[in-house]
């Protein structure tokens, strides 16, 4: 693991992805601030968009491997792929609750809502960024890319949610990751299905368990 913190350490995008979670939501709380009046939700919304980094930062993690041959120098140096697999999911894991826990503080700072014991919620925050990593890292490993996991989550989780308007078709819809995890910490109202946090975390912590466990397979089976 302390390898693979390392190499994540070495890679430029990864600080991006870091800075976009560090800095994006206390950033719209701030312009938020200025034209909307404050909330119960203030903060956990703004930390929706900060979810950015992290699905940045899952797609690096395993999309990295793929260029320059670098999984083969990696299976050279670990020949256990599933040694291989859990050092790099716990590294990334590991990085995502951090900045994830980081973020949560500030931006709740910036918003004034910090001193409402809000810390089940922070809670929800941190595993719902990092189960958003691994969703990224899951696809980013099926596919070998990082076209398709960044295209898709980002456009998804900013410019439309794709699972939100099939909440107007059917309310299964909201048993979809993104919907679902984000019920650990905000209550999102126009949600035919009112899920409660435990039982949020619990859908999609089952759709990302699925996906690592068919990743995982798919990883140790294929050639490099």
């Amino acid at each position: 693991m302390r390898a693979e913190l390392l190499k994540l350490a070495g890679l430029p995008s990864v600080w991006v992805a870091v800075a976009l979670s560090l800095l994006l939501p206390p950033l719209v709380v701030l312009l938020n601030s200025r034209a909307a009046a404050s909330t119960p939700d203030s903060g956990f919304l703004e930390l929706t968009v900060g979810v950015l980094g992290p699905l940045v930062l899952g797609t690096v993690a395993a999309g990295s491997e793929y260029r320059g041959g670098q999984i083969a120098t990696s299976l050279v140096c670990v020949p256990s792929r599933m040694r291989l697999l859990t050092a790099k999911t716990g590294a990334l894991v590991l990085s995502v609750a951090v900045t994830a826990a980081v973020s949560a503080v500030v931006t709740l700072a910036v918003a004034g809502v910090l001193d409402g014991g809000p810390g089940p919620r922070i809670a929800g925050v941190v595993v719902y960024w990092v189960l958003d990593a691994l969703l990224a890292y899951g696809i980013t490993l099926l596919t070998r890319s990082g076209v398709l996991p960044l295209t898709v989550l980002i456009v998804n989780s900013t410019v439309v949610s794709v699972s939100f308007l099939l909440t107007k078709l059917t309310p299964l819809a909201a048993y979809l990751p993104d919907l679902a995890g984000a019920q650990m910490f905000i209550e999102p109202h126009d949600v035919v299905t009112d899920l409660t946090p435990v039982t949020a975390g619990l859908v999609m912590g089952a759709w990302v368990a699925v996906l690592l466990g068919v990743a995982a397979y798919v990883f140790h089976r294929r050639d490099a």
